[in-house]
């Protein structure tokens, strides 16, 4: 579908106008994917406008800032994952949504981005919606996860440093994020890091120091002092996290630390353990058997710390290891946000699928800082060979011990592995000479190098972040603005588990809907077509109730949006 516009399209055009303002005086029956409308105010409550003005401006045209950011916000949460996959929609149909003759085409709406992010603040923009988030939720706050999430850049424009990308299981060029979530799994904010540094610099350097300022109803100095126990807040990761010299730091900030227990004793007696009541997130509780003591980590003065350790006893005899720096926590609230980590697994694996969270969205390159430190390659390369051979030596002692035991169960071929025996412990001589050649070669190279000591064959370009991070700005709040729907329609489905509430709300986003506006009552009805069963419009019904409770006006106009369903 072509322009209708004529004339505001020629006004705008002779900047005659700042943008044109949404018109809803023609209904519309069975707009495709009409039913993101009911989306709307969850997107416009979890943040999509606010503050959009203060920290972004676009010039005179027909589109305007609130245009662009509300056709993103559906586009995301309609799983429309590229701006290119835009062409292969109808462009009519996403205008009715926003009171237009037609959306942008690609092209244009990929021009408004860079416009939007060259000349204003993304990353201003995004600490202001975290702090509303926190403000919003404080107790959701008070515990927050960390984890580096790594994203494979598979271009040629620049040889990105190589990580290892666990999911893919092989050593990739990548650029690593860093993300903060709540215990829920909903993401605060992130950082990207095109060097990494590595999780506990991340933190140490850029994470903690923002959460510090970013984190509510933090206690003041005179209640730290009143109670020596007290924390500011607590931060969760993986065993990467581990480090007594970090955790001794942070103490004494004091922010409590807690990961998993890198080198745990032996295991505990079954005795210790008792049946703790934990309570989850998604509602309910889980029994665990659990143990308490305490423990001393580091190897030295200067990083000793002493820590709780908490042991999950498994129904295989297994124990897990949790360290935690927070002395005031109950043993379930250390344990449960511990074994909980899969939230945030879970944010980024759904990210991936459904908002496609590792795509780049442009290939335009930065210089990199001069003084950023990294690891030096010729480093990585000794120490990826020292592990090589390390496990291949394994091996061999392996082999050897197996020998051992097969001449003593077998005397009649006694010689023949005694032979093989002596073959193997002269190889292992050998290579453990190899080995400790090696091992000295890489303890006299330096590890880091900062990127003007770096071969001139090893430099890099890193890739731009600034229409990255807007973009995954906007997917953020779509996820939040999905969330809470789920929320609302799982009440009515009875369901267990969010994977079926969010399944019906991205249904729901794909579904055709009629609007119909009312001038004289100042109203846009959007009514939703029937869903595949009886349950969901129920559902669906009672999302329409809360939503028609907001009494939330179409951004732009005095139209309030008054949402139905087929069992309304």
């Amino acid at each position: 579908m072509g322009a209708t516009d004529e004339c505001m399209r020629v006004m705008a055009s002779l900047g005659k106008i700042a943008a044109v303002p949404s018109d809803f005086r023609r209904p519309c029956e069975s707009v495709v994917h009409g039913g993101v409308l009911l989306a709307l105010p969850a997107l416009l409550a979890a943040g999509l406008l606010r503050h959009a003005a203060r920290f972004f401006t676009l010039p005179a045209g027909f589109y305007g800032l609130e245009h662009i950011f509300m056709l993103l916000g559906m586009l995301a949460l309609c799983r429309i994952k590229s701006i290119e996959q835009l062409r292969s929609t109808a462009p009519g149909e996403w205008g009715k949504l926003l009171g237009l003759d037609r959306c942008p085409e690609a092209k244009t709406l990929r021009e408004k981005i860079n416009i939007l992010t060259t000349g204003g603040d993304g990353k201003g923009w995004s600490a202001q919606l975290c702090e509303d988030w926190m403000a919003a939720n404080p107790a959701a706050t008070a515990t927050l996860y960390i984890d580096g999430h790594a994203r494979a850049y598979h271009g040629h424009l620049t040889k990105l440093p190589r990580h290892y990308i666990a999911r893919e299981r092989l050593c990739l060029r990548a650029t690593t994020d860093y993300w903060v979530n709540g215990l829920d799994g909903l993401p605060f904010f992130k950082i990207n890091q095109a060097v990494d540094p590595g999780l506990i610099r991340a933190l140490e350097e850029q994470l903690v120091p923002e959460l510090e300022l970013l984190v509510p109803n933090q206690p003041n100095q005179a209640e730290l002092d009143a109670d020596t126990l007290r924390m500011r807040f607590r931060l969760i990761f993986d065993r990467e996290g581990y480090s007594p010299g970090f955790f001794k730091r942070m103490a004494a900030k004091r922010i409590a630390c807690q990961t998993y227990h890198k080198h745990p004793d032996g295991d505990w007696p079954a005795g210790e353990f008792c049946t703790r009541q934990v309570p989850l997130m998604t509602g309910g509780e889980a029994d665990m058997l659990l143990a308490e003591r305490g423990t001393l980590i580091g190897s030295s003065k200067d990083d000793e710390l002493w820590v709780r350790e908490i042991r999950k006893l498994g129904t295989g005899g297994h124990q897990t290891a949790i360290i935690s720096a927070d002395w005031q926590a109950d043993v379930a609230q250390i344990a449960g946000p511990q074994f909980g980590r899969w939230y945030q697994e879970n944010f980024f694996k759904y990210g991936r699928e459904h908002f496609n969270l590792d795509r780049q969205i442009d290939y335009q390159l930065e210089a990199v800082d001069e003084t950023v430190r990294l690891v030096n390659p010729a480093w990585r390369k000794l120490d990826g060979e020292v592990r090589k051979r390390v496990a291949i030596q394994h091996r061999r002692k392996a082999r050897l011990h197996d020998l051992g035991i097969a001449g003593q169960l077998e005397p009649a071929k006694a010689e023949h592995y005694m032979s093989a025996a002596t073959t193997l412990r002269a190889d292992i001589e050998r290579e453990a000479a190899e080995l400790d050649k090696l091992k000295k070669k890489r303890k006299e190279t330096a590890k880091h190098l900062t990127f003007a000591e770096l071969p001139e064959e090893e430099r890099f370009l890193k890739l731009a972040t600034r229409s990255k991070h807007f973009i995954d700005t906007i997917k953020i709040i779509a996820y939040r603005a999905e969330t809470a729907m789920a929320h609302i329609v799982r009440e009515q489905l009875n369901a267990h588990h969010q994977d079926e509430a969010r399944a019906l709300i991205r249904d729901l986003c794909t579904t055709p809907a009629d609007l119909v506006p009312d001038e004289q009552a100042k109203t846009l009805t959007i009514t939703l077509h029937s869903l595949a069963t009886a349950k969901n419009n129920a559902a669906v019904a009672h999302l329409c109730a809360e939503l028609n409770a907001t009494q939330t006006l179409y951004p732009g106009t005095d139209l309030l949006m008054v949402f139905k369903s087929v069992s309304s």
